[in-house]
Order: structure tokens, then sequence, then C-alpha cells
């Protein structure tokens, strides 16, 4: 079947036809993309575009969701990372075939604070903390812990000031948004007096070295029916419309398979380390994160010098859910189900402030308005470059 997609600023267009994707036997199940509170206007409308995209792949349909429980079996699209068996089962989720991002326990595991153990043994923590991942991804982490309180946040942060300047960031926020950078003890105090006590407690706050001359890089796994793919990329920021920095996408080089796929790719040095230290965060996040259940995993991984000036690489946080990168997944996606002789491909997600913004001819856009929060912005992807299978995929690696 065709899908739909909005060329530059005009109507929607029938593009393709477009194969789906191998999915679970019988008919596939309609796409449902629930609306969470919380969410901004442009995020709804980017979910439900991006959702429109995965209902074709799946060779079925986008539903609104229903003002009661639901009737049939559906593939979920939540906008956010779904919390607890009551939200799984209220959708019908038993495992990774019936959606798009991911279903944890426990809220204080959707966010930052799972990367990073405690500061102290006794310190406060919300329920469902596990106690054992932070153990296990430490060589993969910056140095750091989650604090829940402002004593343990305020221990942490003493402790790694004594080498440098320290990163705060609010475990529950996302889009570099509630951070603060600190070098001195009258700075933190200040930094810490803008943090919400009952959101610490519940979420709680990252206090984490930071890293100078940094690259943030995109690590990830998803799947949509029988197709998995890995990505390693890079993020790159732009200027919003208050004039502040803001995330403006991800270039991503995709192949088919699991994590250590990426392995067969001509990687420079810290790009080998990045996809090395997410694929740890990966295994133990499987291992010890009981209950979680994810088709989609997203890892932000920052390479940079510490205050030593030594180059470090680590995980900062994961994103079970549908996320920033996605436009770019989504195009790839469509790309490998155009053409089983693809083996790599480049694609690429861009988000524009301001209304001066023209997306190229094959981009394929998935919100281009005046939103209300943020003003105008326009959010796009595309698919950059393309190598085919018999090509030797390290070289053709190298030159995207």
């Amino acid at each position: 079947m065709g899908y739909e997609a909005t060329l530059g600023r005009g109507p929607a267009q029938v593009r393709g036809p477009v194969p789906a994707l191998d999915v679970a036997e019988g008919s596939p199940a309609p796409v449902l993309a629930p609306v969470t509170g919380g969410l901004s206007a442009h995020r709804i409308a980017s979910v439900r575009a991006l959702a429109r995209r995965i209902a074709a792949l799946r060779g079925s349909a986008l539903i609104d969701p229903p003002p009661n429980a639901l009737r049939t079996r559906c593939y979920v699209v939540p906008g956010e990372t779904l919390v607890g068996p009551d939200e799984a089962q209220r959708y019908g989720i038993r495992d990774e075939d019936d959606l798009f991002g991911g279903v944890v326990p426990h809220a204080v595991l959707a966010g930052k604070a799972i990367t990073h153990a405690l500061v102290d043994p006794q310190a406060p923590r919300p329920e469902g903390w596990v106690e054992d991942f932070g153990a296990a991804v430490r060589s993969a982490v910056p140095r750091g812990w989650s604090c829940f309180d402002l004593a343990s946040a305020r221990r942490a942060a003493e402790l790694l000031l004594a080498d440098g300047p320290v990163r705060l960031k609010a475990a529950w926020a996302d889009g570099g948004h509630g951070q603060s950078i600190v070098d001195n003890a009258a700075a933190l105090e200040a930094a810490l007096g803008l943090f919400d006590a009952p959101d610490l407690a519940c979420c709680g706050l990252v206090v984490e070295e930071n890293l100078s001359e940094a690259t943030t890089y995109s690590i990830g796994r998803v799947r949509i029916g029988r197709q998995v793919l890995s990505y390693v990329g890079e993020q790159f920021t732009t200027t919003d419309n208050d004039g502040a920095s803001a995330y403006g996408g991800s270039t991503l080089t995709v192949v088919r398979g699991e994590l250590d796929a990426l392995a067969a790719l001509d990687l420079d040095a810290p790009r080998r380390a990045a996809v090395e230290a997410a694929s740890l965060y990966d295994r133990a996040a499987l291992a010890h994160v009981p209950g979680l259940v994810a088709s989609r995993r997203n890892y932000d991984v920052i390479g940079g010098r510490d205050a030593r000036d030594e180059f470090r690489i680590g995980v900062l946080e994961q994103s079970w859910r549908i996320g920033g990168a996605s436009g770019a997944e989504i195009a790839a996606f469509e790309a490998f189900a155009a053409n089983p002789e693809l083996a790599v491909v480049r694609a690429s997600c861009v988000e524009r402030y301001g209304a001066e913004h023209e997306p190229p001819r094959d981009a394929l856009v998935y919100f281009d308005a005046d939103d209300a929060e943020v003003g105008p912005l326009l959010k796009y992807a595309r698919i950059e470059a393309r190598s085919l299978r018999g090509t030797d995929s390290r070289k053709s690696s190298r030159a995207f």
C-alpha cells in the first residue's frame, strides 16, 4: 500500500507504493497514538504524523483514541514511556510486537536518574529504584550520581567540584532543559534552589562531571514488526524562537539488525567507543530493569574532555519512547522496506525554528506550523545516502 507524506508546505501527497514490513500473522492491528498529559501541541502533532507512517509500514491504519476501553487489539505509539503494568494492560501490550516505544514498571526508570548510582547507600530513593543498575553501567557513563533530595545532591556536587565544573540535570526534563553548570559552592547553592523538592523526590536530580568540547552521539536499536534496525549518529543543536539553544536534529547511519551489527561499519574511535558504551548500557537495562518492554531503545552518548583534559565517552540517558530522532528512524524503515537490497542508509531529521525555513524537496515533513508554545517550527526527515548489498559497507559508511 502507499503512504501519505507532506512534501514542503503544500498539501499531503501520496507517494509510493512503499511495501509494508513483515508483521505478525493475521491482519495487522490498527495503530493507536494515545495523547498523554503534558505534551506540547507540536509534540502531539509530530507523534501522530509519525504514527501514521508507522501504520502504513505495518499495512494498517491510524485510529483515533477511543473515549472508553479499547475493544480491539492495537499497536500503540505513545508519546511518552508508559509506566506500570496497568498501563501495559490498558493497551494490551505484551511484548515488542505491540508498541513503538517502551514500558517500565516505575516512573523513576523512565528518566535520566537511572544512569547513575546513589551517592550514599542510605540516601533516599523512590519506589522502584533498581540498586544494581548503576553499578552495572558505571564503566559506560560519566562520573556522577543520582540524587533524590537536596542533601544528597549537595554532597555529590561537592565531591565532583574538587575536580572541576559540575552539571546538574533535572531527571524529568528533556531537550536540554532543567540544567545548570556550576563551578563553586555559591553557584551550587543558587542552582539547587531552582529545583522543586517534590519533583526531586519522585524523579531525581543527576549530578555529574561536565565535559567540554562535547559531541552527543545517538546510538539506537528499534523494531517495527519483524524488521530490526540499529544506528549510530550524531545530534546537533539549533536556536529556538527565544534565542536559546535547542535540539536541532540528528544524522544517523542505519543498518539492518541488532546493535552488534554496527560493528561491521567503518567507525572512527569516538563513535566505536560510543557504540560499545551504549551496547553495555542496553544489555544492563535488559538484565536489571524488571518488566522492561522496549521496541525503541535510544541512547544519548557524550564524548568530551574532562577537567583533566582527558577524553571521555559515556552514556547520558536512555529514551524508551518515540523521540527526536524517530523521524529519521522511520524514514530509514521506509527506505529499507522499499528496497530489500539496501545495506546501509544515512537518514537525518531536522528541527528549525522561525517562519523563514523551507524543507528540501525530498523531505518528509511531520510538523510545520506556528505552535502556541514555541512559535513557528518546522520538523522533517530525509534519506541522504544509500548503500546496496554487495558493496563494501565499511567503506561506504565512512563515505557517509
